[in-house]
């Protein structure tokens, strides 16, 4: 059985990071007063933070390759490359069709030719034709996955389609379980993966933003299915990005649940002693990533799990 973590993560270290005003109108947690401000502060602040991270995560012991963003094309969100690829264990690469203009210039095909040196690539699953049509899935952002038993959930919204996420089915095997989710104003939540994580044997997930309670039923039953144990957060803490984690391991086996000092602080003691029970918990300071980008912890992390040459 494949399993659900890897201690291979791939980031994107920034260089013209900002506040990209292509995404905002479907991502809510995006701080708005941000926008139009000049990018030189923002840069500075987000390197500082994803610099402090990788330092933390090379010292635990994860393996944390690092590919330098490019200041042209000039592309504010590429500190989120699991929104345009994923890795896979059989072998298989997946590119996603992505929403706005300027994040589909963070593909880059000079890094999955510099992994084929390392890891074996058998297939590249190429679903960006779908931008033609107005179709998006951006990713681990878009689906949250559970590589054990080959299952995506997936909140539909502007950026999460059900025919991409029907053709990501066809194209990797994997079952797809699809719901809609709102904030607390009524806006569809923009990505599966800020108000849900998968680990090994646990599930964080906001039920609360699952109005429809047939479908709040339908994945509360599909996480016990697979066996894992359900740690509900609220709206409140879907907004601190709470649902924004992963769970990775380091070379020497010990799990760690990888979260915001933000996602941390929302969370009571009952839900942390829980999560520490399956992982030690690593926190990062990742305000101006957060406030700036909408994303959080979770979305800076592309997984490696492409097999070893």
């Amino acid at each position: 059985m494949q399993s659900q973590t890897t201690q291979r993560i791939l980031m994107i270290r920034p260089v013209r990071f900002g506040f990209n005003e292509q995404t905002a109108a479907s991502n809510s947690f995006q701080d708005a007063s941000l926008a139009g401000r000049p990018v030189e502060q923002a840069q500075a602040d987000a390197q500082r933070e994803f610099d402090e991270m990788v330092r933390q995560l090379r010292a635990s012991g994860v393996d944390v390759m690092v590919y330098n963003d490019t200041p042209d094309p000039h592309t504010p969100d590429s500190i989120f490359p699991n929104n345009w690829v994923s890795f896979h264990f059989s072998g298989t690469v997946v590119l996603y069709p992505m929403q706005a203009e300027n994040r589909r210039l963070e593909r880059r095909q000079d890094i999955i030719d510099d992994l084929a040196q390392h890891f074996h690539v058998s297939k590249v699953v190429d679903l960006t034709a779908f931008e033609k049509e107005g179709k998006f899935l951006e990713g681990t952002g878009s689906m949250v996955l559970d590589r054990m038993s080959r299952v995506a959930f997936a909140c539909l919204s502007p950026r999460t389609d059900p025919d991409v996420l029907a053709e990501f089915s066809r194209q990797t095997g994997y079952k797809t379980v699809s719901f809609h989710a709102v904030d607390e104003t009524g806006k569809p939540v923009y990505h599966t993966n800020v108000l849900m994580c998968i680990g090994d044997s646990f599930a964080v997930v906001c039920l609360q933003a699952i109005q429809d309670l047939d479908e709040r039923l339908m994945v509360r039953q599909e996480l016990e299915r697979l066996g894992k144990r359900i740690i509900e957060i609220t709206i409140e803490q879907m907004n601190a990005f709470a649902g924004n984690m992963l769970l990775v391991k380091t070379t020497r086996g010990q799990k760690l649940l990888i979260m915001s000092k933000q996602a941390h602080q929302s969370l009571t003691e009952k839900q942390i002693d829980v999560l520490d029970d399956y992982a030690a918990i690593q926190t990062f300071d990742l305000a101006t990533i957060e406030a700036n980008g909408g994303g959080s912890a979770r979305c800076m992390m592309a997984e490696v799990h492409l097999p070893s040459k």
